[in-house]
């Protein structure tokens, strides 16, 4: 006997919306004053960092509960989309992080979410434990880029390069396993009448 649907409107899922609120926010601030002012950076940092440790709790609160949806599922790796795209994008327009570093991780995360709608008639493709992992990388370093880092040490800049650059590894690398996995399913599903 299969359990009983979650409802889609529960508190890990309004923790999501909320994440997705936060963006707009985020960006007003690191582009506030010119984008290089200590405090509106530090202001951009905080935000940025309450998102990110608000999409570990809604994960694990959703998991806990029982509250697990396909709502969920589909809503939350697009919320980490939209907050790590605006960084990476507003990073290289103010000229904190080369253009072809956010290039390689947006083609990666738009192609994979336009993938996961696709799938979306057969399974609701969940993020894997690489992608969970190439979250966590992308968030630290884009947390490092986004501190004042012409008032830090020269050692933090190495090291947010250093994340960054092993982000973008994890990025590809999973990026690919996920693309192998859709096909998997796409051969498993049953062919459908009118459908390629």
């Amino acid at each position: 006997m299969s359990p009983a649907p979650q409802p889609t409107w529960n508190l890990a899922n309004a923790l999501t919306v909320v994440r997705v609120l936060l963006v707009p926010v985020f960006a007003w601030a690191l582009l506030a004053d010119g984008g290089h002012t200590v405090g509106y950076r530090l202001l951009a940092f905080g935000i940025f960092a309450v998102a990110a440790v608000t999409d570990r709790v809604d994960g694990w609160y959703a998991r806990r509960t029982g509250q697990v949806t396909d709502f969920g599922k589909l809503l939350d790796p697009i919320a980490d989309k939209l907050l790590i795209g605006t960084a990476l994008v507003l990073l290289s327009a103010l000229d904190d992080l080369a253009w072809w570093v956010t290039a390689v991780v947006l083609v990666r995360e738009l192609g994979i979410t336009v993938m996961r709608f696709f799938l979306l008639r057969y399974v609701v493709l969940p993020a894997s434990r690489g992608g969970k992992l190439k979250t966590v990388l992308q968030v630290l370093a884009i947390g490092l880029y986004l501190l004042p880092l012409d008032h830090l040490p020269g050692a933090v800049e190495v090291v947010a390069a250093v994340v960054m650059a092993a982000a973008l590894v994890v990025t590809v690398v999973t990026g690919v396993d996920y693309v192998r996995t859709a096909l998997r399913i796409r051969r498993a599903a049953p062919v459908e009448p009118g459908l390629p």
